[in-house]
């Protein structure tokens, strides 16, 4: 339960804005610029923090960013891993998944490449408290939706 003091502080929230923002390629184009614009948020700040804040992923890797704009033109944001789809993709060699999942096979993986992305996205906020065998159960089934078979062990 929040005390008194926490609800006479919170500030007022205008928007919570969802962007994928390519890794240290926040730039003030499109679509960096009309979304933060649009509530009068300072741009060259974002660009900067989110650039800084995500200079250790390789440049044009899609990380997903939430941003919550106060009405006081503040803004906090927090940046998640890229999605699971696009390390599935990277660490089966793929453009996209299959367009028959379930009767055409994409690529296969090892229990062994699931494990590695479980691992990463273990740091997210939303995983964070995940025991690491869900996070792989899970990462395993959106694995099966796109067409890309699990192995025990590569041949």
């Amino acid at each position: 339960m929040a005390t008194l003091k926490e609800i006479l502080t919170r500030r007022p929230v205008s928007a919570t804005i969802r962007l994928t923002v390519p890794a240290g390629g926040a730039r003030p184009a499109p679509p960096v610029g009309p979304a933060l614009g649009q509530y009068r948020l300072n741009l060259m700040a974002f660009c900067k923090d989110f650039n800084a804040r995500t200079q250790k992923y390789k440049p044009d890797t899609p990380m997903a960013v939430t941003i919550t704009a106060f009405k006081d033109n503040t803004f906090e944001f927090t940046v998640k891993s890229p999605s699971v789809t696009w390390y599935l993709k990277k660490a089966a060699g793929i453009e996209s998944g299959s367009s028959r999942p379930g009767h055409v096979v994409a690529s296969t993986l090892s229990v062994k490449h699931i494990y590695e992305i479980a691992k990463v996205k273990q740091s997210d906020p939303y995983c964070q408290y995940m025991p690491l065998e869900s996070i792989c159960k899970s990462i395993i089934g959106t694995a099966n939706s796109m067409g890309i078979k699990v192995l025990n062990e590569l041949e």
